[in-house]
C-alpha cells in the first residue's frame, strides 16, 4: 500500500462584500473576500494537500490565477477537478483534517455542513473529514480582522500491484 501526506495552506484579504464562502458554505460577513475565484480558503488549502499528496504540484499551477477561466469560479468545481485527477491515479482518501484560521466570522455552527459538503465531493465518509476553527487571539493579519487562512492536511491511500 502506498500512503501519501499532504499540507496546504491558503489565505485571503477581507474586502468589499457581505458574505464569505468557507468549505463550500456562504456565510454572511460584514465583509466579503478579495480573490480571483469565490476565495474559499478552506478549499484551495485542501486542494493544495491533495495535490501535494499525489505529488502533482499545486493549485496555481492547474487552475492559475490569471487564467480568466477561473475568475470568480465556485472552488467545489476547483476540488472536484482536483479530486477526479486524483481518482484517476487511484489514490483514495484516508482522512482530511483542516483547520480555518479567522477572528470573526464564527465558525462553528456551520463546521458540520462544511465537513458533509467536502465528504460528498471527496466521496468520502463524514467521519473522514474533520475541520476545526481557531482565532489567533487578535494577533496578526487574521486577529486584526484584516483576512482568514486555512490549513489542510490529508492522508491518501492506494493500493500497489507488485
Amino acid at each position: 500500500m502506498d500512503l501519501r501526506v499532504g499540507l496546504g495552506v491558503d489565505a485571503h484579504r477581507f474586502g468589499p462584500g457581505g458574505a464569505i464562502v468557507i468549505g463550500g458554505v456562504t456565510i454572511p460577513h460584514t465583509q466579503g473576500i478579495v480573490a480571483h475565484s469565490d476565495g474559499d480558503v478552506l478549499i484551495h488549502a485542501i486542494c493544495d494537500a491533495l495535490l501535494g499528496a499525489a505529488a502533482l504540484g499545486d493549485i496555481g499551477q492547474h487552475f492559475p490565477d490569471i487564467d480568466p477561466a477561473f475568475y470568480g469560479i465556485d472552488s467545489q468545481v476547483l476540488l472536484r477537478q482536483t479530486w477526479s485527477l486524483l481518482q484517476a491515479s487511484a489514490w483514495q482518501l484516508v482522512n482530511l483534517d483542516a483547520t480555518v484560521i479567522a477572528q470573526a466570522p464564527r465558525l462553528s455552527r456551520h463546521i458540520p455542513q462544511m465537513c458533509d459538503t467536502l465528504a460528498a465531493i471527496l466521496t468520502a465518509d463524514a467521519n473522514q473529514v474533520n475541520i476545526k476553527a481557531t482565532t489567533t487571539e487578535r494577533m496578526g493579519f487574521a486577529g486584526r480582522g484584516e483576512g482568514i487562512a486555512a490549513q489542510a492536511v490529508v492522508l491518501l491511500s492506494r493500493h500497489v500491484m507488485i
